[in-house]
């Protein structure tokens, strides 16, 4: 029979987390420069469970999406003695169960989001554009 391994002792206030940092992950994006590159966020908040902000001037890709290591019963780390480096250097000071809310600069949960920032950043008629592009393009077709 196989030795158990034994789960690490959780004190105090990571003993009441219920892993919110393992419930997520946040990715660097390219700071967008043109109306290509908002329409391409754009696609991404398209998606279930994606989300764009904005923090200290640096864009990120947020997808929620629980680590398969986070476990559902006392939500402890089922690979805590290997877990990856950026666990490794999570701190209680800037944890999600310790820390305030995000003070994002921008935050984007949704395309129609995006696109109102698009008319405010380019103009109300450019998505109008694009709808007469594409009505064109669908008129080329008949």
């Amino acid at each position: 029979m196989p030795a158990k391994t034994k789960k690490p002792l959780r004190k105090g206030l990571c003993a009441k987390c219920s892993g919110l940092c393992c419930r997520y992950f946040a990715l660097p994006i390219d700071t967008p420069e043109d109306w290509d590159d908002y329409d391409d966020i754009r696609w991404f908040l398209c998606h279930e469970d994606i989300t764009v902000f904005v923090e200290e001037g640096d864009w990120y890709l947020n997808v929620k999406n629980k680590c398969k290591y986070l476990s559902d019963k006392g939500h402890h780390c089922e690979i805590y003695d290997k877990r990856p480096k950026i666990c490794r250097d999570y701190e209680i000071e800037t944890c999600d169960f310790t820390s305030n809310e995000y003070d994002y600069e921008l935050h984007f949960t949704n395309d129609h989001q995006m696109e109102e920032y698009m008319k405010i950043k380019f103009g109300d008629k450019v998505l109008e554009k694009l709808e007469r592009k594409k009505k064109r393009r669908k008129k080329r077709k008949k």
